[in-house]
């Protein structure tokens, strides 16, 4: 079996069972009447292998925690069965994930894509065969905007809202005013920089330089040093948890004395593993609340603990839980048709799920106004207002070097 088809099917037995192999700890207990319910089968693709799947597997575990719960309620009138494939965060990957999910005439719909590249190069897949796709974390604003697909909806907000506080939060609220941009080169990266600098602009920041990167590229020496020449009080980068690591690293290998901030992109668990003692002071930012304060943020981590999945549901995970309960509404409201469904999931308007309310726009946007602040603190993520550096009793590592 291939990477790109590092795929799960959940099966009835397997759903009985408790599966296992993938740390479910629940047993579902039978009954006559759920053994007769017709199945519909599900897709989730996500980057389940490479530097971003620590992401991918709270996304694609959040999601069959979302299957297996509905599959508990005997009041739905389908079985859900599902299969999960792996995208790898490679667009080329990714597009012969959605060609082998589009093509099985069971599967009638899929909770899809974490990286941004993956979803932008999807979104025609998924037009042409008439399924039914929402994505869960992918913040590239052309990923829904670019067109009016039926079939692509997205329940995560895009990067445009979160690049806005990201530049106001550093100016206006922490004070910086000279910025240098490292960006790796895909749509993600290039997007990023494009929105955050317009934001920092407005705020009253200044741009120093700019300078785009290979993605998964190995040596930023380069950019760091033409970076350090110009002492800038922060460097911003717009990539991935991987490449994030490296420079920031770097930057201390380097003696780069700056702030570091990045994007959502790099809040993950892996970025504070990996990063060890660099990551401290790391500022990012992601849509919506934290999972324990969202609204139903509590119980979703509750079940999830009892689930026992081995990996953390990290920040999208609870978009790919709601996209998946999302999804089984409609196809329970409208049948196992793809048209169908696809129609009813672009006029969702759902007040109720535990990121809060979920309304579509006429692209198939939802609208999440909400940025969270995060800073690393003693190697794990802490909401800005809750930290130590917020409240005073410590200093962001840029701010020691600041000229006040």
């Amino acid at each position: 079996m291939s990477s790109a088809e590092h795929r799960t099917d959940l099966t009835r037995r397997e759903l009985l069972q408790g599966t296992s192999a993938l740390g479910l700890g629940a047993v579902l207990v039978p009954t006559a009447a759920w053994a007769q319910k017709p199945t519909v089968k599900l897709a989730f693709i996500g980057p389940l292998t490479g530097g971003t799947a620590s992401n991918g597997l709270g996304g694609r575990n959040s999601f069959l925690l979302a299957v297996q719960e509905r599959n508990a309620d005997p009041k739905t009138r389908y079985t859900y069965e599902t299969e999960v494939l792996d995208d790898e965060c490679k667009p080329t990957v990714a597009v012969q994930a959605a060609l082998k999910a589009t093509s099985d005439p069971a599967i009638v719909a899929g909770v899809t894509h974490y990286c941004s590249v993956t979803a932008i190069a999807t979104v025609d897949t998924y037009h042409k065969a008439g399924m039914p796709a929402m994505v869960w974390g992918a913040v590239l604003p052309e990923i829904t905007y670019s067109h009016k697909y039926v079939e692509v909806t997205r329940v995560n907000g895009t990067m445009i809202n979160q690049n806005n506080v990201a530049a106001d939060f550093a100016v206006k609220t922490l004070g910086f005013k000279t910025f240098a941009l490292v960006h790796d080169t895909t749509d993600y990266g290039r997007a990023h920089a494009k929105w955050f600098g317009e934001f920092l602009e407005k705020a009253g920041g200044k741009i120093l330089s700019t300078q785009g990167t290979a993605k998964d590229q190995k040596d930023y020496t380069a950019e760091l040093t033409r970076a350090k020449a110009d002492k800038p009080e922060v460097i911003w980068y717009g990539g991935l948890t991987p490449d994030g690591v490296r420079v920031k690293v770097q930057m201390d290998k380097l003696g780069v004395r700056a702030q570091f901030q990045g994007t959502s992109g790099i809040k993950s668990d892996t970025f504070n593993e990996t990063a060890g003692p660099s990551s401290e002071g790391t500022l990012a930012f992601v849509e919506g609340a934290p999972t324990e304060k969202l609204p139903g943020g509590r119980r979703f981590l509750e079940a999830y603990a009892k689930a026992a999945f081995k990996e953390p549901s990290e920040a999208y995970g609870p978009f790919a839980y709601v996209a998946a309960n999302l999804v089984i509404d409609a196809i329970e409201a409208m049948g196992p048709d793809r048209a169908k469904v696809a129609e009813r999931l672009k006029r969702t308007r759902n007040p109720n799920t535990i990121i809060g309310p979920v309304e579509f726009d006429e692209y198939g946007q939802n609208t999440v106004s909400l940025i969270s602040k995060y800073v690393s603190q003693d190697g794990k993520w802490v909401l800005w207002e809750d930290s130590e550096y917020a409240s005073g009793k410590r200093t962001l590592p840029g701010h020691k070097f600041k000229k006040m």
